[in-house]
C-alpha cells in the first residue's frame, strides 16, 4: 500500500498493549498525517477506542511508542501532558454534554476553563462554533431537549471550542438516523478541511466512513489486517477477515458462533 507523503501528528511504532492479561495490541505501527483524515476501524471489541486512550495519554502501552505531534507521550510531565492535551479535541462516544447546562454553557466551558477571555469574546466563539454545525439556535436549550443527531453535533462544537490542530472522533456515527449520520459526516469533513485539522475517526461504520477518509486503518485480534486509501482496500478475497468486516457478512473467518464443544455432547452432557 502507499504512504502519505506528508508530516504525521501522531506515529505510533511497535505498539503492544495488554490488559487484564489480554493482548489488545500486538506490535501494530499507526501514523495520523497531517490535515487528513484517517479511519481506524474494526469489529467490536478489536481496542479502536483504546487507540485514542493511547494516543491521549490516558493509557501507557506495554511495549512500543506513541509520538504525538513529535513529542513521546508517555514520557511526558502531568504539566507537559495537559499543555499537549489543548492542541487536541475529542467527540466522545456518547457526546458527553453536561447535562445541567445549557447549550450555550456547554461550548463555553471548555473556554472558561483554559482561557481569560471576556464574557463578550467567549459569547461570540461560542456563537461562531455552534453556527459551524448549523445549531446558534438551540443555544438556550438543555441536553435533555435535543435529539441525539443535535447533541452529536453540539459536543461537536464543543470539540472545537479552542480551536485544536487534532481531532479524535470516538464511534461518531453510533445511534444516528441516516439524515443525522449524512449531516455528522458532511460536517467532519468540511470542518477538518476548513480549519486546517487533523481528523482521526474510530468507527465501525464502514459506508459512511469510507466515504470521507483519506486513509483506513482495518483492525482485528490485535493487528492490522488492511490499511490503504479507500479505494485500494483489498476485500476481493472472500475468504478474509478484511473482506468479511468490509462487507458485513454475518459467519466467515471471524465466527458467528463462539467457540464451544459440540451442541449434541452439551446437550447429552450432565450438569
Amino acid at each position: 500500500m502507499t504512504t502519505l507523503d506528508v508530516m504525521n501528528i501522531v506515529e505510533i511504532e511497535n505498539l503492544h498493549f495488554e490488559r487484564n492479561n489480554h493482548i489488545v495490541f500486538n506490535g501494530i505501527d499507526v501514523k495520523i498525517p497531517k490535515g487528513k483524515v484517517t479511519a481506524i476501524m474494526g469489529p467490536s471489541g478489536t481496542g479502536k477506542t483504546t487507540i485514542l486512550r493511547l494516543m491521549g495519554g490516558q493509557l501507557q502501552p506495554t511495549s512500543g511508542t506513541v509520538t504525538v505531534f513529535d513529542q513521546n507521550i508517555n514520557k511526558l510531565t502531568r504539566r507537559a501532558l495537559y499543555k499537549l492535551r489543548n492542541r487536541m479535541g475529542m467527540l466522545f462516544q456518547n457526546g458527553g454534554l453536561f447535562t445541567h447546562l445549557n447549550v450555550f454553557e456547554n461550548v463555553a466551558f471548555p473556554l472558561r476553563e483554559h482561557t481569560k477571555l471576556s464574557n463578550s469574546m467567549i459569547r461570540s466563539l461560542v456563537l461562531m462554533k455552534l453556527e459551524m454545525v448549523g445549531l446558534r439556535g438551540t443555544a438556550h436549550l438543555m441536553p435533555s431537549e435535543l435529539s441525539g443527531g443535535m447533541a452529536r453535533r453540539i459536543a461537536l462544537a464543543r470539540a472545537i471550542a479552542l480551536d485544536p490542530q487534532f481531532i479524535m472522533y470516538d464511534e461518531p456515527l453510533t445511534g444516528q438516523d441516516p439524515i443525522s449520520k449524512g449531516v455528522l459526516v458532511k460536517l467532519i469533513r468540511t470542518l477538518n478541511d476548513a480549519l486546517g485539522l487533523t481528523s482521526v475517526i474510530v468507527s465501525h461504520d464502514v459506508k459512511e466512513t469510507l466515504s470521507i477518509a483519506d486513509y483506513v486503518y482495518v483492525m482485528s485480534d490485535g493487528k492490522i489486517i488492511g490499511q490503504g486509501r479507500p479505494d485500494e482496500l483489498n476485500h476481493d478475497d472472500p475468504t478474509s477477515e478484511l473482506h468479511q468486516f468490509l462487507v458485513g457478512l454475518p459467519d466467515g473467518p471471524v465466527a458467528f458462533h463462539y467457540p464451544a464443544e459440540k451442541f449434541e455432547q452439551d446437550l447429552m452432557g450432565e450438569e
